[in-house]
């Protein structure tokens, strides 16, 4: 593991970079905050790193994990402190089983699977290519293209799943801000970028 800190530092920029269009993504489907709450909660986990010292890497992620919990209001928070927490205890099996964790946390914690018009459409083919041994731009384009995949379902799980058939149409804005997830990890942890 190259850059931990880095990789959140960088979701946490293009998170910021990118509330607005991710907040206006949720206010199609869900409830016009997705963009400002993660917004929000990740300049807290930026705060927390530069307040802090950590021990390893685990440590690191364990604390991001609970930052996000404690700060982000509704499902994101949650879903990605549970990502971050799961994470962090399996660094041990490198970044893809890092990472992996993460993703069955996520679907764990909102009982839910890819084709539900969720978070997992991205993370689940950027964890499968990450474990095949893809490149980072092969992983990138797989998280993109599950992320894109949204737009055509019906979302089956969180505040977009009250709409049903409505809900066609739209971008996930939970599988927009897990691709920034995934090009931060990119940007910061590939050896040869």
């Amino acid at each position: 593991m190259s850059d931990v800190a880095g990789w959140v530092r960088e979701f946490a920029r293009l998170v910021a970079a990118e509330a607005p269009r991710l907040t206006e993504l949720d206010s199609a489907i869900g409830d016009a905050d997705h963009g400002s709450n993660l917004s929000r909660g990740l300049a807290a986990v930026v705060a927390a790193l530069d307040a802090g010292s950590f021990d390893d890497d685990g440590a690191l992620l364990k604390k991001v994990g609970m930052v996000l919990v404690s700060t982000v209001g509704g499902a994101s928070g949650a879903l990605y402190g549970t990502f971050f927490l799961r994470a962090a205890g399996s660094l041990a099996d490198g970044f893809p089983g890092a990472f992996r964790a993460g993703v069955d946390g996520i679907a764990a914690r909102g009982k839910s699977a890819v084709g539900e018009k969720t978070m997992l459409d991205t993370l689940v083919p950027a964890a499968e290519a990450l474990e095949a041994g893809k490149d980072w731009a092969a992983v990138v384009a797989a998280a993109e293209a599950g992320r894109d995949s949204t737009v055509p379902m019906i979302a089956r799980k969180g505040r977009a799943s009250y709409l049903g058939e409505r809900s066609v149409g739209h971008l996930d804005p939970g599988a927009t801000s897990a691709a920034l997830l995934v090009r931060a990890a990119a940007d910061t942890l590939d050896p040869d970028a």
